[in-house]
């Protein structure tokens, strides 16, 4: 079949024109550009316990490192006492065992927050009261830790990885991490996630949180070369990798190894 010349010079014109249009000029003529605004405003707070080192009151013009402990799901409540079940606020109660006590009572601020019923740990409302904690405390700036256990042990991962820049060491407990945190960091604050020292605590038969979780975070970190990184496996634990954990004074030592460049 012949086509009539008209037809062929308008389809010719055409084809020009599609040629010449902007790529997106289609995608245009069904979508239209918006902007969106709105002004939220939050009330953010958490009960906690707080800790003072021994020689706090004593000496004024010394400046102390900040441990903050986040819990796990079944000290969720209103009772922020059930947060002294685990961790650094349970040895500070107790006073036991008597070297990793030592080491928490005399070498650092602790404070130990307790996230609500039913919720999860917000890091808006974790890193206001780590600020609220520095206006009201004598607090070096340079040497700022977080740890957690199981749901505090996810909070301290994408909390430290998501800003570096606030701590100089992490420790999580049988917990995991999500890629985002780690990656955004990786790509726009490298060195300060490369200063982070990160030390993972998990237990091999935890059917809770599974081991891996951690190995992979620790795997992530290792390839994006972050100077200080490990992790401890107890060949016997399950979920419980908490108890060992926060009983070995060799931890707090670590963690006070560790300061944060001094221009940060």
């Amino acid at each position: 079949m012949v086509m009539p010349r008209a037809s062929c010079c308008t389809l010719a014109g055409l084809a020009v024109c599609l040629a010449i249009m902007p790529k997106n000029s289609r995608a245009a003529e069904k979508q239209t550009v918006h902007v969106f605004e709105r002004t939220v405003t939050r009330t953010l707070g958490y009960k906690y316990l707080l800790a003072l080192p021994d020689g706090y009151a004593a000496d004024r013009a010394r400046r102390w490192p900040l441990l903050v402990f986040l819990h796990g799901s079944g000290e969720r409540g209103d009772d922020v006492w059930t947060i002294a079940l685990h961790g650094p606020p349970k040895i500070l109660q107790a006073r036991a065992p008597a070297d990793a006590a030592a080491a928490l009572a005399q070498n650092f601020i602790v404070v130990s927050p307790q996230c609500p019923k039913n919720e999860w740990w917000d890091p808006d409302a974790v890193l206001a009261l780590i600020d609220e904690t520095i206006a009201h405390q004598r607090v070096d700036l340079r040497r700022v830790y977080l740890t957690g256990l199981s749901m505090g042990g996810f909070a301290t991962w994408d909390l430290g990885l998501g800003h570096p820049e606030r701590f100089a060491a992490i420790a999580p407990v049988c917990g995991g991490g999500s890629f985002a945190p780690a990656f955004m960091s990786n790509t726009h604050r490298r060195a300060d996630l490369r200063s982070l020292g990160v030390w993972a605590f998990h237990g091999a038969k935890d059917d809770a949180v599974p081991v891996a979780e951690s190995e992979r975070m620790i795997a992530r970190l290792k390839e994006y070369k972050v100077r200080d990184v490990q992790l401890t496996v107890y060949p016997e634990a399950q979920h419980d990798s908490w108890s060992e954990t926060y009983a070995n004074p060799e931890l707090y030592a670590w963690l006070l190894r560790h300061v944060r460049p001094a221009n940060k």
